[in-house]
């Protein structure tokens, strides 16, 4: 027995001792809730970003056809109407509350459920017990190698929802054609479809991009839908084409489709318009990959044609590597830049923002110009609403959004994103 533990023990095999005892907890969470899984069917939509976009779109767009349906996501969790906040900062919460919830579900009625799934889950047998019908994968891209090691591992981990799902011969896997992974994903469910702009089974074309909502067409070989998406930008077109994918084999008819998914008003903190009476458009949102940047930049860059703002920071803990990447991107879209906190944790807050700055400054930004390091994330926020006046301009802050605390060395810290830039708005724009 002690040669068995020194050889878990070591840094490769501690992980893998790690993941036993979190599969040990998963299985024992089961049992004491009576394996509520057995009586769901399970939708589960991983990737780097849009899980909980397109987790929100499905639930909402089952609701609206009369399915019994619940849903688990970073943002809400309940059945039907009765929504609460997911007040944790984790997307997948731990098994013995993850069970509970199912349990709860169970007792209410549901007969679906839509899960968001990340990676981190996956590792640590978070979602044992699940089975599901349909998977999605949203996309892969540059995150939490600080907990996977390698980019190779993070996308074997995150494949384990599909090949879960292959132990269901009639189960589907849903992928983003344009992203590098698919055809992994794709080749390991028992059957499969896929989705994008330029390539894939279900395309998007006829795309108008607006400041509050999108419109476009989505066609396959057999079906053609005409969709409005009440968030703006194209990466939440892709969002609703994976949607549109669970939806068909659903069995929904289009108008279902199309009415379920315009329903959706809006996924709390992301992309978020705070609106109160300025000139100046201010938005809220969670985005905090490099891939999330890029995307929500591109999207806002042509629509801005005053000044665009933007305030945020990166985690302790967690991949560092991102930091200088994130801050290349910013420096490339936006005009002006606020560093700031997202969760210091026990790691120089300091610090985490000069690892970002050099990033910034490669793309040509000065620091007291148009690059700003402030660490209190209050303070940030409201310096930022100073530096916009016109009509065309644009603040955006990033990380936080639906998140309800901030954590600061030892302390956390009560926080509200969108309460924040609502008084700094009044307080500096009456």
């Amino acid at each position: 027995m002690k040669s068995i533990i020194s050889k878990l023990s070591n840094k490769a095999g501690h992980t893998k001792l790690k993941r036993y005892i979190h599969l040990s907890k998963a299985v024992l969470a089961n049992v004491q809730n009576d394996f509520p899984a057995r009586k769901l069917k399970c939708i589960g939509v991983t990737g780097t970003n849009g899980k909980t976009t397109t987790t929100n779109i499905i639930f909402t767009m089952m609701k609206e056809a009369g399915y019994k349906v619940a849903v688990l996501s970073s943002t809400q969790y309940g059945y039907m109407d009765n929504l609460q906040d997911e007040s944790s900062h984790m997307s997948t919460v731990p098994a013995p509350i993850l069970q509970k919830r199912l349990r709860q579900f169970v007792n209410d009625g549901a007969e679906w459920l839509v899960i968001e799934v990340t990676s981190h889950a996956l590792a640590q047998s978070r979602i044992w017990g699940l089975d599901f019908e349909i998977v999605i994968l949203t996309n892969i891209t540059h995150e939490h190698l600080d907990y996977h090691g390698t980019f190779e591992r993070y996308v074997e981990d995150k494949r384990k929802l599909f090949k879960i799902a292959s132990k269901n011969k009639k189960s589907l896997g849903i992928a983003y054609a344009e992203d590098p992974s698919a055809n992994i994903f794709l080749a390991t469910t028992p059957r499969s479809i896929s989705y994008g702009i330029n390539r894939g089974d279900l395309r998007a074309t006829s795309i108008k991009l607006g400041t509050y909502k999108s419109s476009f067409v989505a066609e396959s070989k057999h079906k053609k839908y005409n969709i409005i998406i009440n968030i703006p930008g194209e990466f939440n077109v892709l969002n609703a084409l994976a949607a549109i994918c669970a939806g068909e084999e659903l069995g929904l008819s289009e108008k279902q489709i199309e009415q379920g998914i315009e329903a959706l008003k809006g996924v709390p903190g992301r992309m978020t318009f705070i609106d109160e009476g300025q000139s100046f458009r201010a938005i809220v949102d969670y985005a905090g990959t490099p891939d999330a940047f890029e995307k929500v930049f591109s999207s806002l860059r042509p629509e801005t044609k005053g000044k665009l703002v933007c305030v945020y920071g990166s985690p302790a803990k967690r991949d560092k590597l991102k930091r200088p990447i994130q801050g290349e991107i910013s420096g490339k879209y936006c005009d002006e830049i606020i560093l700031t906190e997202e969760e210091n944790r026990d790691e120089s807050g300091r610090q985490i923002l000069e690892d970002i700055a050099v990033g910034v400054e490669k793309t040509g930004k000065v620091r007291g110009k148009n690059l700003f390091l402030i660490e209190d994330r209050k303070k940030a926020i409201e310096f930022a609403i100073t530096r916009v006046k016109s009509k065309d301009d644009v603040v955006i802050t990033l990380g936080k959004s639906h998140e309800k605390t901030i954590e600061r060395g030892d302390k956390i810290i009560n926080w509200n994103e969108q309460d924040v830039v609502r008084r700094a708005i009044k307080k500096y724009r009456k």
